[in-house]
Protein backbone atom coordinates (compact mmCIF):
# COMPACT_ATOMS: atom_id res chain seq x y z
CA UNK A 1 0.00 0.00 0.00
CA UNK A 2 2.99 2.20 -0.44
CA UNK A 3 2.21 5.41 -2.37
CA UNK A 4 5.36 5.82 -5.06
CA UNK A 5 3.53 8.87 -7.33
CA UNK A 6 3.17 11.31 -3.91
CA UNK A 7 6.82 12.76 -3.69
CA UNK A 8 5.35 16.11 -1.44
CA UNK A 9 3.04 14.95 1.36
CA UNK A 10 5.09 12.62 3.01
CA UNK A 11 3.01 13.19 6.58
CA UNK A 12 -0.75 14.34 7.90
CA UNK A 13 -1.76 16.04 11.10
CA UNK A 14 -4.56 14.85 12.79
CA UNK A 15 -6.65 17.70 13.93
CA UNK A 16 -8.70 15.71 16.33
CA UNK A 17 -11.01 18.27 18.29
CA UNK A 18 -9.53 21.66 18.07
CA UNK A 19 -13.07 23.42 18.66
CA UNK A 20 -13.29 21.45 22.50
CA UNK A 21 -9.80 23.09 23.53
CA UNK A 22 -11.90 23.99 26.75
CA UNK A 23 -12.49 20.58 27.34
CA UNK A 24 -9.66 18.52 26.56
CA UNK A 25 -8.93 17.32 30.62
CA UNK A 26 -12.97 15.94 30.66
CA UNK A 27 -12.50 14.44 26.61
CA UNK A 28 -9.40 12.52 27.74
CA UNK A 29 -10.57 11.12 30.79
CA UNK A 30 -13.67 10.13 29.43
CA UNK A 31 -11.97 7.96 26.17
CA UNK A 32 -9.32 6.76 28.45
CA UNK A 33 -12.25 5.37 30.43
CA UNK A 34 -14.15 3.90 27.65
CA UNK A 35 -11.13 2.23 25.77
CA UNK A 36 -10.11 0.87 28.89
CA UNK A 37 -13.38 -0.33 30.29
CA UNK A 38 -14.10 -1.63 26.29
CA UNK A 39 -10.62 -3.39 26.48
CA UNK A 40 -10.68 -5.29 29.35
CA UNK A 41 -14.59 -6.43 29.67
CA UNK A 42 -14.18 -7.58 25.69
CA UNK A 43 -10.96 -9.50 27.24
CA UNK A 44 -12.92 -10.74 30.07
CA UNK A 45 -15.38 -12.29 28.03
CA UNK A 46 -12.48 -13.98 25.76
CA UNK A 47 -11.17 -15.38 28.57
CA UNK A 48 -14.10 -16.62 30.31
CA UNK A 49 -14.84 -18.21 27.00
CA UNK A 50 -11.84 -19.88 26.65
CA UNK A 51 -11.84 -21.33 30.30
CA UNK A 52 -15.41 -22.52 30.75
CA UNK A 53 -15.75 -25.97 29.04
CA UNK A 54 -19.68 -25.22 28.57
CA UNK A 55 -19.24 -22.41 26.64
CA UNK A 56 -17.89 -23.50 24.07
CA UNK A 57 -20.94 -23.94 21.85
CA UNK A 58 -21.31 -21.86 18.47
CA UNK A 59 -22.80 -18.98 19.92
CA UNK A 60 -20.20 -18.03 22.49
CA UNK A 61 -17.44 -18.97 19.86
CA UNK A 62 -18.87 -16.33 17.78
CA UNK A 63 -19.24 -13.63 20.98
CA UNK A 64 -15.83 -14.56 21.51
CA UNK A 65 -14.32 -13.75 17.59
CA UNK A 66 -16.75 -10.46 18.78
CA UNK A 67 -14.54 -9.45 21.79
CA UNK A 68 -11.60 -9.73 19.69
CA UNK A 69 -12.69 -8.14 16.83
CA UNK A 70 -14.12 -4.83 19.12
CA UNK A 71 -10.56 -4.69 20.76
CA UNK A 72 -8.59 -4.56 17.81
CA UNK A 73 -11.44 -2.20 15.95
CA UNK A 74 -11.48 0.28 19.17
CA UNK A 75 -7.33 -0.04 19.39
CA UNK A 76 -7.11 1.31 16.03
CA UNK A 77 -8.31 5.01 16.33
CA UNK A 78 -8.43 5.34 20.41
CA UNK A 79 -4.41 5.62 20.85
CA UNK A 80 -4.47 8.29 18.21
CA UNK A 81 -7.53 10.01 19.63
CA UNK A 82 -5.96 10.01 23.08
CA UNK A 83 -2.38 10.88 21.59
CA UNK A 84 -3.91 13.61 19.77
CA UNK A 85 -6.02 15.38 22.95
CA UNK A 86 -2.55 15.46 24.75
CA UNK A 87 -0.98 17.45 21.77
CA UNK A 88 -3.61 19.05 20.01
CA UNK A 89 -2.11 17.92 16.45
CA UNK A 90 -0.31 14.62 15.75
CA UNK A 91 1.31 13.86 13.00
CA UNK A 92 1.18 10.76 10.80
CA UNK A 93 2.96 9.13 8.03
CA UNK A 94 1.42 8.47 4.38
CA UNK A 95 1.76 4.92 4.97
CA UNK A 96 1.05 4.81 8.97
CA UNK A 97 -2.04 6.53 7.41
CA UNK A 98 -3.22 4.42 4.81
CA UNK A 99 -2.38 1.41 7.02
CA UNK A 100 -4.93 2.37 9.91
CA UNK A 101 -7.33 3.24 7.21
CA UNK A 102 -6.93 -0.48 6.01
CA UNK A 103 -6.94 -1.57 9.54
CA UNK A 104 -10.32 0.16 10.48
CA UNK A 105 -12.11 -0.52 7.32
CA UNK A 106 -11.13 -4.36 7.47
CA UNK A 107 -12.11 -4.70 11.03
CA UNK A 108 -15.20 -2.37 10.47
CA UNK A 109 -16.30 -4.87 7.65
CA UNK A 110 -15.52 -7.76 9.37
CA UNK A 111 -17.52 -6.72 12.40
CA UNK A 112 -20.70 -6.51 9.56
CA UNK A 113 -20.30 -10.15 8.45
CA UNK A 114 -19.41 -11.16 12.05
CA UNK A 115 -22.88 -9.78 13.25
CA UNK A 116 -24.57 -11.97 9.99
CA UNK A 117 -22.90 -15.11 10.98
CA UNK A 118 -24.20 -14.59 14.96
CA UNK A 119 -28.19 -13.59 13.53
CA UNK A 120 -27.98 -16.98 11.28
CA UNK A 121 -26.68 -18.75 14.03
CA UNK A 122 -29.51 -17.99 16.50
CA UNK A 123 -31.87 -18.27 13.65
CA UNK A 124 -30.48 -21.70 13.63
CA UNK A 125 -30.86 -22.51 16.92
CA UNK A 126 -34.33 -20.92 17.76
CA UNK A 127 -36.28 -21.97 14.47
CA UNK A 128 -34.60 -25.19 13.52
CA UNK A 129 -33.25 -26.69 17.53
CA UNK A 130 -33.59 -30.55 16.20
CA UNK A 131 -31.13 -29.82 13.14
CA UNK A 132 -29.15 -27.07 14.81
CA UNK A 133 -26.28 -29.79 16.16
CA UNK A 134 -25.95 -31.58 13.03
CA UNK A 135 -25.90 -27.93 10.73
CA UNK A 136 -23.80 -25.60 13.12
CA UNK A 137 -20.88 -27.95 14.01
CA UNK A 138 -17.02 -26.71 14.96
CA UNK A 139 -16.23 -26.58 11.01
CA UNK A 140 -19.33 -24.65 9.82
CA UNK A 141 -18.54 -22.27 12.92
CA UNK A 142 -14.75 -21.89 11.56
CA UNK A 143 -15.61 -21.27 8.43
CA UNK A 144 -18.32 -18.68 9.23
CA UNK A 145 -15.70 -16.85 11.21
CA UNK A 146 -12.27 -17.03 9.19
CA UNK A 147 -15.27 -16.25 6.23
CA UNK A 148 -15.78 -13.17 8.19
CA UNK A 149 -12.69 -12.10 9.04
CA UNK A 150 -11.23 -12.75 5.08
CA UNK A 151 -14.31 -10.66 3.66
CA UNK A 152 -13.38 -7.78 5.45
CA UNK A 153 -10.09 -8.15 4.69
CA UNK A 154 -10.93 -8.22 1.03
CA UNK A 155 -13.17 -5.47 0.96
CA UNK A 156 -11.16 -2.99 2.59
CA UNK A 157 -7.79 -3.57 0.84
CA UNK A 158 -9.38 -2.48 -2.77
CA UNK A 159 -10.35 1.03 -0.94
CA UNK A 160 -6.96 1.42 0.27
CA UNK A 161 -5.32 0.37 -2.82
CA UNK A 162 -7.03 2.75 -4.84
CA UNK A 163 -6.73 6.07 -1.57
CA UNK A 164 -2.69 4.70 -2.06
CA UNK A 165 -2.56 5.78 -5.80
CA UNK A 166 -3.51 9.14 -5.54
CA UNK A 167 -1.63 12.33 -5.53
CA UNK A 168 -1.69 14.53 -2.01
CA UNK A 169 -0.23 17.81 -3.21
CA UNK A 170 -0.85 19.74 0.32
CA UNK A 171 -2.59 20.85 2.35
CA UNK A 172 -1.90 17.79 4.48
CA UNK A 173 -4.09 18.43 8.26
CA UNK A 174 -7.42 16.19 7.80
CA UNK A 175 -9.68 17.40 10.47
CA UNK A 176 -10.48 14.33 12.06
CA UNK A 177 -9.09 12.16 14.75
CA UNK A 178 -8.00 9.54 12.46
CA UNK A 179 -7.43 8.51 9.01
CA UNK A 180 -10.70 7.64 7.36
CA UNK A 181 -11.97 7.95 3.58
CA UNK A 182 -14.21 10.99 3.13
CA UNK A 183 -11.03 13.64 4.91
CA UNK A 184 -8.71 12.22 2.48
CA UNK A 185 -10.56 12.24 -0.46
CA UNK A 186 -11.03 16.01 0.14
CA UNK A 187 -6.91 16.58 0.36
CA UNK A 188 -6.40 14.61 -2.61
CA UNK A 189 -5.57 16.80 -6.00
CA UNK A 190 -6.55 14.06 -7.97
CA UNK A 191 -9.86 13.87 -9.53
CA UNK A 192 -11.63 11.59 -6.88
CA UNK A 193 -15.15 11.11 -8.26
CA UNK A 194 -14.61 7.47 -9.80
CA UNK A 195 -12.65 6.13 -6.39
CA UNK A 196 -15.87 8.01 -4.41
CA UNK A 197 -18.25 5.84 -6.42
CA UNK A 198 -16.04 2.66 -5.87
CA UNK A 199 -15.61 2.83 -2.21
CA UNK A 200 -19.77 3.58 -2.39
CA UNK A 201 -20.21 0.50 -4.21
CA UNK A 202 -17.87 -1.69 -2.36
CA UNK A 203 -19.39 -0.19 1.54
CA UNK A 204 -23.27 -0.80 0.44
CA UNK A 205 -22.20 -4.07 -0.65
CA UNK A 206 -20.67 -5.30 2.60
CA UNK A 207 -23.89 -3.23 4.68
CA UNK A 208 -26.53 -4.25 2.30
CA UNK A 209 -25.92 -8.33 2.27
CA UNK A 210 -24.75 -8.20 5.91
CA UNK A 211 -27.93 -6.48 7.06
CA UNK A 212 -30.71 -8.28 5.28
CA UNK A 213 -29.19 -11.66 6.44
CA UNK A 214 -28.86 -9.93 9.59
CA UNK A 215 -32.68 -8.57 9.67
CA UNK A 216 -34.26 -11.57 8.07
CA UNK A 217 -32.62 -13.73 10.56
CA UNK A 218 -34.43 -11.99 13.83
CA UNK A 219 -37.75 -11.52 11.88
CA UNK A 220 -37.87 -15.32 11.45
CA UNK A 221 -36.76 -15.56 15.14
CA UNK A 222 -39.41 -12.76 16.27
CA UNK A 223 -42.19 -14.76 14.42
CA UNK A 224 -40.90 -18.39 15.96
CA UNK A 225 -40.72 -16.90 18.98
CA UNK A 226 -44.49 -15.15 18.80
CA UNK A 227 -45.37 -18.55 18.19
CA UNK A 228 -43.90 -20.40 21.58
CA UNK A 229 -46.18 -20.99 24.25
CA UNK A 230 -45.57 -19.11 27.94
CA UNK A 231 -45.71 -15.39 28.52
CA UNK A 232 -42.45 -15.60 30.26
CA UNK A 233 -39.57 -17.51 28.26
CA UNK A 234 -41.17 -15.36 25.13
CA UNK A 235 -40.76 -12.24 26.85
CA UNK A 236 -37.32 -13.11 27.69
CA UNK A 237 -36.99 -14.41 23.80
CA UNK A 238 -37.83 -10.66 22.76
CA UNK A 239 -36.10 -9.02 24.98
CA UNK A 240 -33.06 -10.42 23.76
CA UNK A 241 -33.35 -10.14 20.34
CA UNK A 242 -34.41 -6.12 20.82
CA UNK A 243 -30.80 -5.93 22.73
CA UNK A 244 -28.73 -7.34 19.85
CA UNK A 245 -31.17 -5.51 17.25
CA UNK A 246 -30.38 -1.91 19.18
CA UNK A 247 -26.43 -2.78 18.79
CA UNK A 248 -27.18 -4.08 15.35
CA UNK A 249 -29.44 -1.03 14.80
CA UNK A 250 -26.36 1.35 15.84
CA UNK A 251 -23.45 0.29 13.99
CA UNK A 252 -25.29 0.15 10.81
CA UNK A 253 -26.87 3.29 10.99
CA UNK A 254 -23.86 4.89 11.68
CA UNK A 255 -21.73 3.44 9.50
CA UNK A 256 -24.05 3.50 6.57
CA UNK A 257 -24.23 7.61 6.86
CA UNK A 258 -20.15 7.51 7.38
CA UNK A 259 -20.11 4.72 4.13
CA UNK A 260 -22.36 4.56 2.05
CA UNK A 261 -23.15 7.51 0.62
CA UNK A 262 -22.50 8.40 -3.16
CA UNK A 263 -19.47 11.29 -2.57
CA UNK A 264 -17.30 12.60 0.43
CA UNK A 265 -19.57 15.19 2.92
CA UNK A 266 -17.09 18.05 4.05
CA UNK A 267 -19.19 18.70 7.64
CA UNK A 268 -16.56 17.01 9.62
CA UNK A 269 -18.03 18.21 12.31
CA UNK A 270 -20.67 15.95 11.74
CA UNK A 271 -18.94 12.61 10.93
CA UNK A 272 -16.22 12.97 13.70
CA UNK A 273 -19.66 13.14 16.37
CA UNK A 274 -20.71 9.96 14.46
CA UNK A 275 -17.24 8.28 14.33
CA UNK A 276 -17.27 8.58 17.88
CA UNK A 277 -20.29 6.78 18.25
CA UNK A 278 -19.82 3.52 15.76
CA UNK A 279 -15.31 3.57 16.45
CA UNK A 280 -15.56 3.65 20.72
CA UNK A 281 -19.03 3.54 22.13
CA UNK A 282 -20.56 0.23 20.17
CA UNK A 283 -17.38 -1.85 21.17
CA UNK A 284 -17.99 -0.42 24.47
CA UNK A 285 -21.81 -1.54 24.29
CA UNK A 286 -21.87 -5.16 22.32
CA UNK A 287 -20.10 -6.86 25.09
CA UNK A 288 -22.56 -5.66 28.08
CA UNK A 289 -25.60 -6.37 25.33
CA UNK A 290 -24.66 -9.31 24.28
CA UNK A 291 -22.41 -11.35 27.06
CA UNK A 292 -22.27 -9.30 30.47
CA UNK A 293 -26.22 -9.44 30.85
CA UNK A 294 -25.50 -13.24 29.82
CA UNK A 295 -26.71 -15.70 32.69
CA UNK A 296 -24.17 -18.30 31.54
CA UNK A 297 -21.59 -15.75 31.17
CA UNK A 298 -22.47 -14.52 34.61
CA UNK A 299 -22.15 -18.02 36.21
CA UNK A 300 -18.85 -18.60 34.60
CA UNK A 301 -17.36 -15.63 35.59
CA UNK A 302 -18.30 -16.80 39.46
CA UNK A 303 -17.04 -20.10 39.03
CA UNK A 304 -13.59 -18.98 37.65
CA UNK A 305 -13.60 -16.44 40.82
CA UNK A 306 -14.33 -19.48 42.87
CA UNK A 307 -12.33 -22.00 41.27
CA UNK A 308 -8.61 -22.42 43.86
CA UNK A 309 -5.25 -21.16 42.02
CA UNK A 310 -3.09 -24.03 41.02
CA UNK A 311 -0.02 -24.44 43.08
Amino acid sequence: MSNATNPLVTEFILLGFPELCHLRGLLFGSFLTIYVVTVLENLVIVVTVGASRHLHTPMYFFLANLSVLDTLYTSVTSPTLLAGLLAWARSISFSGCLTQLFLFLSLGSSECFLLAAMACDRYLAICHPLRYPAVMDTRLCLHLALSAWLGGFLASFVSTALISRLRFCGPNVLNHFFCDISPLLQLSCDDTTAIEVLDFMAALAVLTTSLLVTVVSYARILVTVRRVPGGAGRQKAFSTCASHLVVVAVFYTTATFMYARPRAVSSFDLNKLVSVVYALVTPLLNPIIYCLRNRDIREALAQLRRAPCAP
